[in-house]
């Protein structure tokens, strides 16, 4: 095995290792968000849950910085030379995780707006129109981590995962960032 080809297996860990931290801040940006939004629902004082919103927006900042991280290792996959297939696959991921940012820059400004305005009383139309915004990115991000994960299950012996749970041979890399929901579906 060559050293490049090392480097980029090595480059689809790391990226492993930050979606994993990504994922764990975005599972506790959304139980922020939600609670907020349950309290809300059920008729309590929506001024009273903006410190919820606000810890939802910035911990999925944070989450953010560790999926733009995972993101930049992706891209300088493209400068090693390594096999066609492991490029197309970092390409991939790399689009993927574009979309995902794309989708959650856009889920913290509705959590922006949110905060000025928890019940939504004078901003629901512009913040229905992000999430919804928000739900395509994610649908695209969707679609091109299926496809690197359809390319690494066909490419077995070029593009070598670490097996999960149930011994299959996929990593969390080729996986939407777990947790995300539709834009529409987070909506207040």
């Amino acid at each position: 095995m060559s050293d490049q080809h090392k480097e980029a297996e090595n480059e689809v860990s790391r990226a492993n290792d930050e979606i994993a931290k990504h994922n764990q801040l975005f599972d506790q940006a959304r139980e922020s968000y939600g609670s907020a939004r349950e309290k809300i629902e059920a008729g309590e004082d929506p001024d009273k849950q903006k410190d919820k919103i606000t810890e939802a927006r910035e911990t999925l900042q944070k989450a953010r910085g560790s999926l733009q991280s995972a993101s930049t290792g992706m891209q300088n996959m493209r400068e090693l030379d390594v096999d066609p297939v492991i490029k197309k696959y970092g390409g991939l991921l790399s689009k993927a995780m574009g979309a995902q940012l794309s989708s959650e820059a856009r889920e913290i400004e509705f959590y922006g707006i949110m905060e000025k305005d928890p019940a939504l009383k004078e901003n629901r139309d512009r913040a229905l129109k992000i999430l919804s915004q928000a739900g395509d990115d994610h649908k695209q991000a969707e679609k091109y981590y299926a496809d690197a994960s359809e390319l690494a299950k066909s490419n077995p012996k070029i593009i070598d995962l670490p097996p999960d749970a149930d011994g299959e041979n996929q990593g969390s890399a080729p996986n939407a960032p777990e947790g995300q929901q539709n834009g529409d579906d987070s909506g207040g």
